[in-house]
């Protein structure tokens, strides 16, 4: 049992596709269907989808989650399930109810997909040890996910740290004069951090702090992945235009406008959207 990459997983020798839809967890159920019949699995899923207790479940699961439930077209389906006349399929299901916690498609890549808490079921419907099975090995995925984005956070923000030392620097060549006290430097450095701050969070940290007094540390260790990514490369530039002898007042509409196009790239970054 091991996990192959963050679309797959091995499970009892048998290979789990998994997708993301509405940031949601998707597992394939035709794959999981193959545990029981390898050559057809999609009259596995027919099969389940016979019984009135999966109907039972999925009408609840859909009524918990989805607005747009059918709930009138379902209760014909609810009373005809488990009758020996009754078959359903995948595709009948999603257009008679309107149910979004199943998604089916065909073609090479096609298949049956089902919210996670769907497919558990269906798992256990295959076999109770499978599930189990599927479950730790789903579990263990996302543990591996979550430690993946917490070290892309932490270099990103160490990054950032490393930029503000090019910044500081800057700060201590050209804004302060050599006879300045430590307390009036230290009031430099700090209106040279709001600069950054105003630039691409539009609050200084004071502000942030009075808007969000339960929160703990600051407002740079609640940014989002972008924000630290543009952060550090203001730093840069901020500390090139101090250089440059650029009044604070031009500099902060220069890095606002440079935070705005790299946000707005960022967020239709491919790459980006993977970390999260």
């Amino acid at each position: 049992m091991k996990i192959l990459d963050k679309n797959k997983l091995m499970v009892q020798e048998t290979m789990i596709s998994l997708t993301r839809i509405n940031d949601s967890d998707f597992i394939s159920l035709t794959d999981i269907a193959r545990v029981k019949n390898p050559a057809e699995p999609k009259d596995v899923v027919k099969n389940w989808l016979r019984s009135r207790s999966t109907i039972e479940f999925l009408g609840l699961w859909e009524k918990i989650n989805n607005p747009d439930f059918k709930g009138v077209e379902f209760d014909p389906l609810r009373n005809a399930a488990g009758s020996n006349s009754f078959t359903l399929s995948p595709n009948k299901w999603i257009e008679t109810t309107g149910a979004i916690g199943i998604k089916s498609t065909t073609g090479r890549n096609g298949g049956t997909f089902a919210h996670k808490d769907i497919a558990f079921e269906f798992a256990s419907w295959i076999s109770a040890e499978f599930k189990l099975f599927l479950i730790k090995e789903f579990q263990r995925l996302k543990d591996e996910e979550i430690a993946t984005r917490s070290l892309e956070w932490n270099l990103t923000r160490s990054l950032s740290k490393i930029n503000y030392r090019i910044h500081t620097d800057a700060i201590a060549e050209t804004l302060i004069p050599a006879s300045i006290t430590s307390a009036q430097s230290r009031l430099i450095y700090a209106s040279e951090a709001e600069v950054l701050n105003m630039a691409l969070f539009g609050i200084t940290s004071k502000q942030w702090r009075e808007e969000n007094p339960t929160k703990e540390e600051n407002m740079r260790d609640h940014a989002a992945i972008e924000q630290l990514v543009v952060l550090s490369n203001l730093e840069s530039i901020n500390a090139e235009l101090i250089r440059q002898g650029l009044p604070q007042e031009l500099r902060i509409i220069a890095l606002n406008t440079t935070a705005i196009a790299q946000m707005r790239s960022l967020l239709q970054s491919a790459a980006i959207k993977k970390l999260k």
